[in-house]
């Protein structure tokens, strides 16, 4: 009985040809539209994810600031100023957190012969290189003897190294901070960079080493990672932890300002589903202007083949067959044009290739770029949208063929 209906829809379909490769040219479109417009949604989602996790997609930046409210006999606008027992204190109350680093930052005269630039010197300790996920293409990245022994070394950011050397070999080097020497061991890869932004062009000595060129007995800024911490939990702590040492309140947000990458991750990824669902609906009702045009084309199809149909049913037909016969016809043209759709989107979205988003405001954020990514789950959501769209369009002549007066069907010219 199946292979009958698939065979009379066949034949039903090569009946008019033209017709038919129109119909399906439009569910192919439909289908190709909305498998494309996921694909961007998808790609957008990723290209937002490669941004954070470029400058490190866990880590937690904590800044001092000034009060804002009175607090135990201390009147609004003291400034809060950090030290290494604060790094303890959050250290010993954030237990989970795997990392906490300490940060000084100075811009400073950094030379090498007669070559001289203004440069961004940040003091850290080595761990922050996991928590900003650096990478190193030259050399190392600092450790922890350098730090314990406060080395006077330094690591180059790749524009800083080409300012400094000029495309000469750097590592092994010496330059010249505020005046005191610094030995080269490591350059750092390129990073993603937007506009006048300083991350390219900054150069990374130990912590504790920071003292020859910069007072470090108080700390710029706190650093940490996330990884495993709840994130609400995590800002409630140290904002207790630190007003409880520094003598301000909580809630006092000025006070100490935390910068959580994550969560401006989770709040991207809100704005990444609305954009996901908005391309969805785009889609669905491009597919849905192929569905009504194959609904016009089944209709014209009844029309055409009522005589037919009064036949079948004074033979003995039954209505549920009437039914099944033009809903199958009707899903046939939907899955021929599901495939084809679907082939084009996978030829789209391989000559698409790479489609400029974020390096076209930033260096080195070719990575960043949105690709059209047609994954498992985008043919699902899209396969399931066609059936959808196919059985709608496909039900309405199929309900008004199976409802057809036998006596009047006959009768019909």
């Amino acid at each position: 009985m199946h292979r009958d209906l698939f065979k009379q829809a066949y034949s039903a379909m090569r009946h008019d040809l033209r017709r038919t490769l129109l119909t399906v040219a439009g569910m192919a479109w439909g289908i190709a539209t909305v498998v494309l417009l996921l694909s961007y949604g998808n790609g957008f989602g990723k290209a937002i994810e490669v941004i954070f996790q470029s400058f490190g997609a866990t880590a937690v930046g904590v800044f001092p600031g000034r009060t804002s409210q009175q607090a135990g006999g201390n009147k609004a606008g003291v400034q809060v100023r950090f030290t290494k027992d604060d790094v303890e204190l959050l250290r010993n109350n954030l237990p989970l957190a795997k990392h906490v680093v300490r940060m000084a930052q100075k811009d400073s005269t950094v030379q090498n012969d007669n070559r001289a630039f203004t440069f961004p010197v940040m003091g850290l300790d080595p761990s922050i290189q996991s928590i900003w996920n650096l990478d190193i293409s030259e050399g190392r990245f600092l450790n922890d003897a350098d730090n314990m022994q406060h080395g006077l070394v330094a690591v180059l950011a790749s524009e800083s190294r080409d300012k400094l050397f000029s495309g000469m070999p750097a590592v092994g080097e010496r330059i010249r901070i505020d005046g005191v020497a610094f030995d080269v061991v490591g350059i750092g890869a390129p990073r993603m960079q937007e506009g006048d932004n300083d991350n390219n062009r900054v150069v990374y000595v130990p912590y504790n080493s920071m003292d020859v060129i910069k007072d470090n007995h108080y700390l710029d800024g706190i650093w940490l990672d996330s990884i495993g911490l709840d994130h609400d939990k995590m800002d409630r702590t140290i904002r207790e932890t630190l007003g409880t040492a520094h003598s301000f309140k909580p809630d006092d947000h000025r006070a100490v300002f935390v910068f959580d990458a994550q969560k401006q991750l989770s709040q991207f990824g809100i704005i990444t589903m609305a954009l996901k669902i908005l391309l969805a609906f785009i889609g669905t009702v491009t597919l849905g202007i192929g569905g009504v045009g194959l609904m016009n084309i089944m209709l014209v199809s009844v029309t055409q083949r009522t005589r037919e149909i009064g036949v079948e049913k004074a033979l003995g037909a039954r209505r549920h067959h009437i039914l099944v016969q033009f809903l199958a016809e009707a899903m046939v043209i939907t899955a021929v044009g599901g495939i084809l759709g679907i082939l084009l989107s996978y030829a789209v979205s391989i000559l698409a290739g790479r489609i400029a988003f974020y390096s076209a405001l930033a260096k080195h954020a070719e990575a960043a770029d949105i690709r059209l990514i047609v994954s498992p789950m985008i043919l699902v959501v899209a396969t399931t949208i066609l059936a959808v769209v196919g059985v709608v369009s496909g039900m309405v002549p199929a309900l008004r063929a199976a409802n057809l007066d036998p006596i009047e069907a006959l009768r019909y010219e």
